[in-house]
């Protein structure tokens, strides 16, 4: 089996994959200073609890946070006897090599939705990924990431106007009735939700207008399905776009290995 392993600045995903399907997905904070040993205890835990057994053999990482990848490389080695790919890594090759300025280093996980995307949906693509960051991927006719937009991400905006603003509280982001809020709480919510309402709509039009031709977008992360909610804003909404495009990039790596 494959463990892919997707870490973000908030959270880490950690999914099997049987060669046909993801047969369990878990979430767990992400925290540099958490050890290997650590990793291992809570996730051979939740496998005996789903049935799978610790039959992992391969295994491929993206993580957006350098600092915890040492210690899912040890995971790997120590619990699973293999040696991870690693996205971004020299030795972990794209089905089609970047565009960008050159010097660039870009995102890993910016690449994983790139390839997902890709396969699925075919070119001329914008990805949004509602995570720490809201990340706009735009993806050219032939598969490559070509660049794209990061704006503050929701729950960041949230926190920001809560530290910054002593008499607004912290309120959770949801889907107002109306604009007009009659309440602190409901204007805030208000304002995140169709202030990113309009900021996709903008974003998303510009990139358009830039590219000068028709452009599918697909949305991903914890939010997408939130957004999506009464606006025509994406084509679709795929919560395991990332894990995806972890699955297609470890195998094209071992197509290229065999070759």
């Amino acid at each position: 089996m494959l463990l892919c392993i997707d870490c973000g600045n908030t959270n880490t995903v950690f999914s099997v994959w049987n060669g046909e399907r993801i047969v369990a997905t878990w979430r767990i904070a992400t925290d540099h200073r958490r050890t290997a040993d650590e990793y291992f205890v809570w996730l051979s835990a939740l496998m005996s609890l789903t049935g799978i057994q610790t039959s992992i053999s391969e295994a491929i990482i993206s993580s957006t946070v350098p600092r915890v990848v040492f210690n899912l490389r040890v995971l790997c080695d120590r619990y699973f006897a293999c040696r991870p790919l690693v996205v971004g890594k020299p030795d972990c090759a794209l089905p089609v090599a970047p565009r960008v300025d050159q010097g660039t280093t870009v995102g890993p996980d910016r690449l994983v939705n790139t390839v997902a995307g890709f396969d699925r949906h075919g070119g001329d693509l914008i990805v949004v990924d509602f995570g720490t960051a809201t990340t706009f991927d735009v993806v050219d006719t032939d598969g490559a990431y070509i660049g794209g937009v990061i704006a503050p991400g929701v729950n960041l905006s949230l926190e920001a106007l809560h530290m910054a603003a002593a008499a607004l509280p912290h309120v959770d982001i949801s889907h107002p009735m109306q604009v007009i809020g009659t309440n602190t709480v409901a204007c805030i919510q208000s304002g995140i939700y169709f202030g990113y309402i309009g900021l996709v709509e903008g974003i998303v039009r510009q990139i358009r207008n830039e590219r000068a031709r028709p452009m599918q977008v697909i949305a991903t992360g914890g939010l997408a399905a939130l957004f999506d909610q009464g606006f025509d804003l994406f084509d679709t909404v795929e919560d395991d776009l990332t894990m995806h495009g972890l699955v297609l990039i470890h195998r094209f790596n071992k197509e290229l290995q065999a070759a």
